[in-house]
């Protein structure tokens, strides 16, 4: 059985004061035993996030990371830097890393093989663009991003990932993919996870991404596949973020 899993990936949102003020909400909540919960705050407030989760269930995540462990690369952030803070969890991929910083299938590879080696759960981002879907080449889309960026990762590591679908068009615009169109292309993933790593794939989890709301979040997770959500805008105040991990209570 799949555990359900949602995440909280803040981008670049909150002051110091608000993301305290935030995580403290959070942590205050009766939240579902039943369900893996993880907020992705920005690099600058790991240490100080990370004291206000002890004690809880809540895990700690972040949105990037570079795949090398030290080195003359200014500006970046090592999994060795991010362990020894604590964090657990990061996303790879998202799909502002790729449209907005020109990240490739390749950086993200090296990535998750890195995230993997240092023992961090990576969260694999995946998803097409509208024009994409319009074209009636989405599967071809997220097949490619997905042979690709799990290129090498072997059957010993895979249940380790993460795996998000995020339609792009449907981010950050209100725009929502109808639970039916995220089951059937998590379903097609889980066909492409089958044909690589065989029943290993039952056991690998992907989430929808993508204007996930408390009104949306039960009919996406009555569906077969779908095993939790990527959550952008509803992680940033603590009613919705618990209302999104309590769907089930």
């Amino acid at each position: 059985m799949r555990k359900p899993v949602i995440i909280g990936n803040w981008k670049m949102n909150k002051d110091l004061d608000e993301a305290k003020k935030l995580v403290k909400e959070i942590v205050s909540e009766k939240l579902d035993n039943g369900v893996e919960k993880v907020i992705c705050v920005p690099f600058v407030y790991v240490t100080e996030v990370n004291k206000l989760l002890e004690g809880s269930d809540v895990g700690l995540g972040v949105q990037n990371m570079y795949f090398e462990n030290r080195g003359a690369f200014t500006g970046e952030i090592s999994p060795v830097m991010l362990k020894s803070c604590g964090v657990s969890y990061v996303i790879l991929g998202h799909s502002e890393r790729r449209t907005v910083f020109n990240e490739t299938d390749e950086i993200i590879n090296k990535k998750v093989k890195s995230a993997l080696q240092y023992k961090l759960i990576p969260i694999l981002c995946c998803g097409e663009t509208l024009e994409e879907r319009n074209l009636g080449i989405e599967k071809d889309i997220v097949e490619k991003q997905i042979r690709n960026t799990l290129d090498d990762i072997s059957v010993n590591d895979i249940e380790k990932v993460i795996i998000a679908y995020e339609p792009i068009w449907a981010i950050g615009t209100g725009l929502t993919a109808s639970s039916d169109d995220a089951e059937n292309m998590i379903k097609f993933i889980r066909e492409i996870l089958y044909d690589i790593y065989g029943n290993l794939s039952e056991n690998i989890r992907i989430q929808y991404g993508g204007s996930v709301k408390p009104n949306n979040i039960k009919d996406l997770m009555q569906k077969e596949n779908v095993d939790g959500a990527l959550v952008g805008g509803a992680c940033l105040e603590s009613t919705s973020f618990c209302e999104l991990i309590n769907y089930n209570l």
